[in-house]
């Protein structure tokens, strides 16, 4: 599967160095709070979130959001649509959503707003990875593990057709393997 990679943009040690230090970021940022619910919005954030909150020494609580944003294509969709909701109940706690990617911004809004509803004391943000110059609508994360080009990444819990989350790093797929397959 390494093979299908037309580049390798984050290797899996500089992705291991940097979730550790995204840890103690993190545990410094919340250290005058009693518990911290993390949420994760997946499929693309499980291998992320898993190793991030072992770098975190607070107390956590957690919780998954299941979005859809790209479907089988590699651009994201304009409303990214929530397909399972949260179990936890939010009101009155400190929340970080983690994702894997901040594109152009139409998940990481959507899955505040909907958080908002739910009356936490606070919410903040942490991605993987942020694509420079995608945003279309203004947001920002709090906590980025890496800055990357516009280009189409796999690996590392990101996919192409439900392909290539297993990747211990983050590259490129090859351009004649970027066509979604066809279910009949």
């Amino acid at each position: 599967m390494i093979d299908d990679l037309q580049s390798i943009f984050v290797t899996e040690q500089e992705i291991r160095e940097r979730v550790e230090v995204l840890g103690k970021e993190i545990s410094e940022a919340y250290a005058d709070i009693d518990e911290l619910t993390v949420i994760a919005v997946i499929n693309g954030a499980v291998l992320f979130t898993a190793d991030l909150i072992r770098h975190i020494d607070i107390p956590i609580r957690l919780d998954c959001m299941r979005v859809s944003s790209y479907r089988n294509d590699m651009s994201p969709v304009q409303e990214p649509e929530i397909i399972d909701m949260l179990r936890l109940d939010l009101e009155g706690s400190h929340i970080l959503v983690i994702d894997d990617i901040l594109d152009t911004g139409h998940t990481c809004m959507r899955v505040i707003n909907e958080i908002k509803k739910l009356n936490p004391a606070s919410v903040k943000f942490g991605v993987l990875l942020e694509k420079e110059g995608r945003r279309e609508v203004e947001v920002g994360a709090d906590f980025v593990g890496f800055s990357i080009p516009d280009e189409f990444v796999v690996g590392y819990g990101l996919d192409f057709a439900e392909q290539y989350r297993q990747l211990p790093c983050i590259g490129v797929l090859k351009p004649e393997l970027q066509n979604p397959p066809t279910y009949i």
